[in-house]
């Protein structure tokens, strides 16, 4: 229909209209993205629930490794919706947009006003889909005539193309199918694969091409129209059609009810508090994706919506006395892909955890190292711990029995291939020049330095590293003993008291007040103030005088920014408050840290980071704990800085919150003892109750009620069901 529009906001009189008011031809900008995901399929849309082209550059709908959708823009009328606001329900499960439209003028006059029509937009993800419907509803008094246009791409970018690689080459595009409700466009990689989107409209366009769709309507007075887009991710031959919205909108919904029905839930009365637990619940279960071995936790979107070694073992430790089914998902999984040779081009060694697994187009040609990628020195012997620590939570022999030749196996690298040198310390250097310099956590290329701020050259051994091994040696030494291998477990406590001495003769720096960051190739120590230092007592080899001085050194004001623990000292040469891994705050190194030190009975450092990240989640989006943050000191009234391009949502960054309220309540769940044990419980005074339901212990199951009474917490048993214990020691 024939209109006319202005470009920028102005404030003036229409010819006939009110004089006070305010045209409002386009809304405010926002920067922030809204993310969804199931299984190996997310998606990163801007505000308006859109994808636009170019964007903030990881917008797009993406299928394992593949952009499969690079641009949805929706348009009324020629130009952009008026933008009410957006969010994410509590669930994930679906995004949720208000618009409206924006003045509409006609010959100086205002004919349609802004807020006539109300556009709301409802997407949500549904194995391999992305499900897309748009309601209008006139809440004006007269019929309105529109035109609604929808702009689409596929650009099929590998996920490393986002994130900027160059490509000497790429596959090319395939011929569009096009009919009168769908679009088909396709992709043929240098991989030989066909990889395409189906784009289905409900009810047809009154125009489609291959790259819009546009619909014209009149709604009449309070009357509504309702439109549906399906977009299918098809790879190689699978030309699986989707369900409706309502088929799928009605699976996903009965999906989640099912895990929160069968899952253990934490509620607090304070209802920010409360806001932030629910989120990272619903993060976890976002970021959980069903593989054939059981549920797995993904690392992160956009960049690492995949197994993850050291990630996946990390969030299941974080949440393994509420959800034990996650550790034993991670522990099939990674045991079923553990390395059996020497594979130089992947770091691969018999008996080495994986690192990462990619099966995008690039990864698939051999354009990078990490399609089935093991360059990580700390995932094997974090498996050996989380399998000690799974056997302890649900005393599931058979499990533990079935998985020992892959722990035996993992043991045998630490002994074989992680100790390069024969010194008694594990270290890491890369076999191939596309792998990754530093394969610890902090695996950025500037990680590892020296005081000077010197790059550390390798083989590093890592001080936290070595609190892995200790870790996992012990926890081998008791899956011995409960598999009836009494001289294994002698030999394996040996071999950890050993450690232990060796690692406090070489790490330890008394001038510092901490354990060293590394030991570099000529066993030169790294003489840095590191967060590294803390994750010692997470393994718990440091000796509790040490372990004390680090947790005083990691709460003063050089490392603690007020919302966390810096990766790195204020006064070191490298630190830089926007650095990855040199001077900002990742929540699940502080609840590692945080949980090592409450073992200590160390609690005022537990209670201070959990203080300090649940005030910093609050000014994030949803409540959401991202990856990292800036470490910037606090400021009074106002919130910390975000990291550019950190993951949100990251599932060890999610898994953090319940490992953090596990380290002020000293809880610890056993299956071996049937016991739920609380050990000095703290609870920070803005939570004065939470509540825990459907904890499970083996065949049994307990609902608790904790009540803050001054520095004291009263555990209160609600329901008891089977046979165990609550244990509470002051």
């Amino acid at each position: 229909m024939e209109s006319t529009t202005t470009s920028s906001k102005t404030i003036g009189r229409p010819q006939d209209g009110d004089p006070h008011h305010v045209l409002a031809p386009s809304s405010v900008t926002d920067d922030r993205t809204r993310v969804l995901k199931h299984g190996d399929t997310f998606a990163v849309f801007d505000h308006l629930g859109q994808i636009k082209p170019g964007g903030l550059g990881e917008e797009g709908m993406y299928h394992e490794g593949t952009r499969y959708l690079s641009c949805l823009v929706l348009e009324l009328d020629g130009q952009a919706p008026f933008f009410l606001g957006s969010t994410v329900r509590d669930g994930n499960d679906q995004l949720s947009v208000a618009l409206t439209n924006p003045d509409r003028m006609k010959a100086g006059r205002v004919e349609v006003p802004l807020g006539t029509l109300h556009l709301s937009v409802r997407t949500l993800l549904w194995q391999g889909a992305c499900h897309w419907r748009l309601r209008i509803r006139n809440h004006g008094t007269a019929p309105v005539n529109a035109s609604i246009q929808l702009r689409f791409q596929a650009d099929f970018a590998d996920i490393f193309e986002v994130r900027g690689m160059k490509r000497k080459a790429r596959g090319r595009d395939l011929p569009p199918d096009l009919e009168t409700a769908r679009v088909v466009l396709g992709y043929l990689g240098l991989d030989g694969e066909e990889r395409r989107s189906s784009l289905r409209f409900s009810p047809p366009p009154q125009d489609l091409t291959v790259d819009r769709a546009r619909f014209e309507l009149t709604v009449s007075p309070h009357g509504e129209v309702a439109y549906d887009l399906a977009v299918a991710c098809w790879r190689g031959d699978s030309t699986v059609d989707p369900p409706t919205f309502e088929a799928a909108q009605t699976a996903a919904e009965a999906s989640l009810e099912r895990l929160r029905t069968g899952s253990c839930r934490i509620r607090a009365t304070d209802g920010r508090f409360d806001a932030w637990l629910r989120r990272s619940e619903s993060d976890l279960n976002m970021m959980t994706s069903e593989l054939s071995t059981g549920p797995y936790p993904y690392a992160g979107v956009p960049w690492f919506n995949t197994p993850f070694g050291r990630d996946g073992i990390i969030t299941a430790l974080e949440s393994l006395w509420l959800r034990p089914e996650l550790a034993r998902g991670v522990l099939a999984y990674l045991a079923a892909n553990q390395a059996t040779e020497i594979i130089p081009a992947q770091d691969a060694e018999p008996g080495k955890i994986l690192h990462e697994v990619r099966n995008g187009e690039m990864a698939v040609v051999g354009e990078m190292p990490f399609g089935r990628y093991y360059g990580s020195v700390d995932a094997t012997p974090l498996f050996v711990l989380l399998a000690g620590a799974f056997y302890e939570r649900t005393a599931d022999i058979s499990f533990t029995r079935a998985l020992w030749p892959h722990v035996e196996a993992a043991l045998n690298w630490i002994d074989d291939y992680g100790d390069r040198d024969g010194d008694g310390l594990v270290e890491y250097g890369r076999q191939t020049e596309e792998g990754l310099i530093h394969q610890g956590w902090k695996d950025s290329d500037d990680a590892i330095s020296h005081a000077d701020g010197t790059l550390a050259i390798g083989p590093i051994a890592l001080c936290e590293v070595q609190s892995y091994v200790y870790a996992a040696r012990r926890a081998g030494a008791t899956l011995a003993a409960a598999l009836e291998m009494p001289a294994r477990a002698v030999e394996l406590e040996r071999q950890a008291e050993a450690l232990r001495e060796r690692f406090e003769a070489a790490f330890w720096c008394d001038d510092l007040g901490t354990y060293a960051l590394a030991l570099d190739g000529n066993k030169r120590p790294c003489l840095v103030r590191t967060s590294n230092a803390g994750q010692c007592l997470f393994g718990g080899i440091a000796a509790p005088d040490r372990a004390a001085r680090v947790a005083r050194g990691l709460m003063s004001p050089d490392f603690f920014s007020g919302w966390g623990i810096r990766t790195l000292a204020t006064i070191e040469r490298r630190f830089n408050p926007m650095s990855y891994h040199n001077g900002t705050v990742w929540p699940h190194d502080n609840a590692l840290i945080a949980y090592g030190a409450s073992r200590y009975g160390l609690k005022d450092l537990a209670a201070g980071v959990l203080a300090g990240l649940f005030a910093a989640g609050t000014y994030f989006d949803l409540n959401r704990m991202p990856e990292l943050f800036c470490g910037f000191p606090r400021e009074p009234g106002e919130g910390p800085i975000p990291y550019p391009v950190a993951c949100a949502p990251q599932a060890w960054a999610a898994g953090s919150t319940v490992l953090l309220l596990q380290a002020c309540l000293g809880l610890r769940v056993s299956a071996l003892d049937r016991q739920v044990w609380f050990h000095q419980p703290h609870l920070p005074p803005f939570v004065p109750e939470l509540r825990i339901t459907n904890l499970s212990l083996a065949d049994a199951t307990v609902d608790l009620h904790l009540v803050r009474h001054g520095d004291d917490v009263g555990v209160n048993v609600l329901r008891r069901v089977g046979e165990l214990s609550i244990v509470v020691t002051k």
